[in-house]
């Protein structure tokens, strides 16, 4: 049976279909606005393996390029691995749903999400979402929802629900929400120093629309939906329980109450444990995992506790207070630019490379390919927890953190005043918490260090919430251990005068404006704290660059000039590269960069540039090559690409009987321009000879 159900969201018709498409999954959508269409499919194993107290769910976003009438590039005409963008996507879909899974539910599951038609406005991400959600909905998979999924945008002081791709790019503030009926599960976003009331005002339509979509999901589960699977829920037995909590809570309560290193503090949890169940190894064998499980929880209710009581946290401090901060610049010698920025136990080591057009990124896919100069790329090594892992790679949370951190960046970043492509690499030493706001500030800081002329300091900071019915706490620079045992993890960046980028997940529902406001409050308080900090160990950037980064000069010529730079077959540009030793590029609207790591080969780079696109004038002297020598006179190129002809009666004072009795093909002289007739240049050497010689009067133009 195929079951069609549509409402209007953001003056657009949201369609979700079911019943024609891959009925063999658990549950299938077909997800339709405006003309961009993505499909998703729910499947999960019907029981989860033995011993599993994990949920492994997986969550795959896939464009076929197809959808917007292209090929792929390249040699291999099919798609290959995800790009940054499906990764990015895939992690919109995934972190709004994680949560709403029952937490004994631990069977395998796939969300899969096909674009399938792009019509170049709507991006099909929140679409992809909202039809992740509805499949699951519909499915036998339990599942604690339905979820909606906007993107919000604003153009001149309105707000835009799903705004297009043109209105993305006009907009000064762009959010993607995601949330149930009456809570805000996830935030993700970036804009141009907006106010707080500005994104708390952005989120409460964001929740107006998403009310449209749940129910729209609801009416879809009412006609569509298939019986849930009953999940069993997992008992402990009340002895075992009981023991525990005798043997482990004085201990626990201890070291809770306990300032302790991150290391210090996990060695003695560990001990902890492993004491535990050695004592009840022969009352309770083969219990290890539900003693730790246990232990875990009694943890989390002592620290949540004393946080909610005291307003004390594990490491000693009140609900605002920032760890230490401490700041090293220009520590890579070599680097153009670094910074080590150390909070508490987090530490990212930044650096800064400077390069030239032939370093931007291009970027294919659904839209037009466009090419990027500012990028940052974030590291999380296993040695920055303390533990042994595999490096196999770049991880999507690599990927999104690094992406935050560089939304938060780029907006200062004066791209049209600085020809340089930029990288920034943050490699995260030490993590307890909130690398990516580390990553933020170090790479302000590097940025700055590097002399680029960034418009203002940008600093992050990490929010935290713990909440218990109508009590709650919110904490500023929270831990790696207040992340885990916390509700909220809430990141917003941004500089003295307003926010740049935010991220937001929320694991419990009914979370309130009234929270959202305090929140954003008390993070302005910790960012313009963390910025007093930055701005004592550099407060602008740098006057002069490192001198190991490529000089780079610009110059603009007129776009029927272009051809002319570049010559048959890139003749001229590469000659004019090997002359003089220089990377040049040319723009679509006759933008020249001349790149070199010696800048007096750049300055005569772009002064042959310049004289090749003047217009000669009459009266000027210039010296030239002589091309060809005819009978009547000598041809001139008196500047590159331009031609004029010194007769025979403008080389000397006295006749002259052949014009090669004074000159060859590829000497030089030196001549003024006389005349200039329909686009013709006639030149003369006569006018500046003296009467009783050949010394020249006057300074000559080069060729």
């Amino acid at each position: 049976m195929i079951v069609i159900k549509e409402a209007e969201i953001g003056g657009k018709i949201l369609s979700l279909e079911t019943g024609r498409f891959a009925k063999q999954a658990n549950g299938a959508v077909m997800v339709r606005y405006g003309d961009t269409m993505v499909l998703v499919t729910a499947v999960a194993s019907e029981e989860a393996k033995e011993d599993q107290d994990f949920f492994p769910l997986q969550v795959e976003y896939r464009e076929r390029v197809s959808a917007a009438g292209k090929f792929p590039g390249g040699y291999i005409k099919r798609e290959g691995r995800p790009t940054e963008k499906e990764i990015l996507s895939s992690r919109l879909i995934d972190r709004p749903i994680r949560p709403l899974f029952p937490d004994n539910f631990t069977n395998e599951t796939q969300v899969i999400a096909f674009v399938l038609s792009y019509d170049g406005e709507n991006d099909p991400d929140v679409l992809a979402a909202v039809g992740a959600s509805a499949a699951l909905g519909i499915s036998q998979i339990p599942f604690d929802g339905p979820i909606g999924e906007v993107r919000i945008g604003r153009v001149n002081g309105e707000f835009i629900c799903n705004p297009t791709h043109q209105q993305v790019i006009e907009s000064d503030i762009e959010l993607v929400v995601a949330g149930t009926s009456d809570s805000i599960m996830m935030v993700e976003g970036e804009s141009h120093e907006v106010s707080e009331d500005d994104l708390l005002n952005a989120l409460k339509l964001a929740q107006a629309e998403i009310k449209k979509i749940v129910q729209l999901q609801k009416e879809l589960m009412n006609e569509a939906g298939k019986v849930k699977w009953e999940i069993s829920a997992k008992t402990i037995d009340e002895a075992l329980n009981n023991d525990v909590y005798n043997l482990a809570y004085p201990k626990l309560k201890e070291l809770v109450y306990s300032i302790l290193a991150k290391e210090e503090r996990s060695s003695a949890n560990k001990e902890l444990v492993k004491s535990v169940t050695e004592t009840l190894s022969e009352k309770y064998p083969e219990q290890e995992k539900v003693i730790g499980g246990i232990i875990h929880d009694l943890e989390k209710d002592l620290m949540r506790k004393r946080i909610l009581e005291e307003g004390i946290r594990l490491d000693g401090r009140n609900t605002k207070q920032i760890r230490n901060i401490s700041i090293d610049l220009g520590v890579l010698p070599r680097t153009h630019g670094s910074a080590l920025f150390t909070r508490g136990e987090t530490q990212s080591l930044t650096s800064v490379t400077l390069g030239t057009k032939s370093d931007e990124q291009n970027i294919e896919g659904l839209l037009q390919e466009y090419s990027k100069k500012f990028m940052l790329h974030y590291n999380f090594p296993p040695f920055s927890v303390g533990e042994v892992g595999r490096m196999s790679g770049v991880g999507r949370r690599e990927i999104g953190h690094g992406n935050l951190a560089e939304r938060a960046l780029k907006i200062m970043f004066p791209e049209n005043d600085f020809p340089y492509t930029v990288r920034i690499i943050s490699d995260i030493l030490e993590s307890n918490g909130s690398s990516s706001m580390a990553s933020v500030c170090a790479g302000s800081l590097a940025l700055m260090d590097g002399g680029v002329p960034m418009k203002k300091a940008v600093a992050g900071i990490a929010m935290g919430l713990v909440k218990e019915n109508d009590k709650f706490a919110i904490l500023s620079d929270i831990l790696g251990n207040e992340d885990h045992l916390g509700d909220m993890d809430f990141k917003v960046a941004g500089t003295k005068e307003g926010i740049t980028a935010f991220q937001m997940d929320i694991k419990i529902q009914g979370i309130s404006f009234e929270i959202m406001e305090q929140a954003l409050n008390q993070a302005k308080e910790g960012r313009l704290h963390i910025l007093g900090i930055m701005n004592e160990a550099i407060s602008k950037p740098n006057e002069s660059l490192s001198p190991y980064a490529p000089r780079l000069l610009t110059i603009k010529v007129e776009q029927d000039q272009i051809g002319m730079i570049i010559g048959p077959g890139g003749k001229v540009i590469q000659g004019m590269q090997r002359m003089f030793g220089v990377e040049i590029n040319i723009e679509d609207d006759g933008t020249v960069s001349i790149a070199s790591p010696n800048k007096e080969n750049a300055q005569r780079a772009k002064d042959h540039i310049k004289r090749m696109t003047s217009n000669p004038e009459v009266g000027e002297i210039y010296e030239g090559v002589i091309t060809k020598i005819m009978d009547f006179g000598a041809f001139v190129e008196i500047i590159p690409g331009k031609e004029g002809l010194l007769h025979i009666s403008q080389i000397d004072n006295k006749r002259v009987n052949k014009v090669t009795d004074y000159y060859k093909e590829g000497d030089k002289v030196t001549v003024k321009l006389i005349k200039i007739e329909n686009g013709k240049f006639s030149l003369s050497r006569k006018e500046l000879l003296k009467p009783e010689g050949t010394n020249i009067s006057e300074t000559p133009k080069e060729g």
